[in-house]
């Protein structure tokens, strides 16, 4: 079975725009083309909304037309439930306030869930790749909406898998980078580190940017050292290569 290298940039939207094609640009130039997922958030933060943004959309369609697949990537990203229990260690400890999904009933993660793929796939003119949650965080709620969705695929920290069937597509740690304080930019480059020399035995390597990198020249440098480490000895392909593996 062929070995496969997936690459995606998160949080893509009106709201970093400049990032994310600094991005696109990094990932591109060392994968010989737009061989990359694009996670959308339909309004991050409410500040940021895709619907009635023609030029972003545009640009969306465009991309996806070059071959990038899309996928729904929450709602607002931002989290606004209280937690308890491991729960609350997740969403105080895993994200800055941004696992949007970890505390929605199935009724309202399904509502947003089925919006954003509506918004997103009218401005691709074609069907999204899946589901991803931000932050990777799923809670119950979240769970049960996207096992009863019509979602292709979907992600978290450790797995792809299909939504209906529980089919498990993937195993093995996304690699991703965190800038939002020292002691986590030093520790995410020390795991990429390690990642480009432990992870060559696994079928699929799945690594991640976020528009907060292009912030951190240190960052930067091990997203590419990385991302060439892996491109050197498997393609970079899409996600649903899973599908037909």
């Amino acid at each position: 079975m062929a070995k496969l290298l997936l690459a995606s940039i998160h949080d893509v939207g009106p709201r970093f725009e400049r990032e994310v094609d600094q991005l696109a640009q990094l990932l591109g130039g060392i994968l010989g083309g737009p061989k990359f997922a694009m996670l959308v958030v339909p309004d991050h933060w409410s500040h940021a909304p895709l619907a009635g943004n023609v030029a972003f959309q545009r640009r969306l369609r465009d991309w996806a037309d070059q071959g990038v697949e899309m996928f729904v990537h929450g709602w607002y990203h931002k989290d606004l439930a209280e937690h308890s229990g491991a729960a609350a260690f997740k969403a105080r400890h895993m994200t800055a306030g941004e696992g949007e999904f970890l505390g929605l009933s199935r009724a309202v993660a399904a509502q947003r869930m089925a919006d954003g793929k509506a918004l997103i796939e009218d401005a691709i003119g074609r069907p999204v790749a899946g589901f991803i949650a931000p932050a990777w965080l799923y809670g119950e709620g979240a769970r049960a909406a996207l096992a009863a969705s019509d979602f292709a695929l979907a992600e978290d920290h450790m797995r792809v898998w299909q939504p209906a069937s529980g089919k498990v597509l993937g195993k093995g740690p996304v690699i991703t980078w965190a800038s939002r304080s020292k002691p986590r930019q030093l520790s995410s480059r020390f795991f990429a580190g390690l990642a480009r020399h432990a992870l060559h035995v696994q079928p699929v390597v799945r690594a991640a940017v976020h528009p907060g990198d292009v912030t951190v020249p240190a960052l930067l440098d091990s997203i590419s050292a990385t991302f060439k480490a892996f491109a050197a000895r498997r393609p970079a392909g899409r996600y649903a290569d899973l599908l037909t593996r």
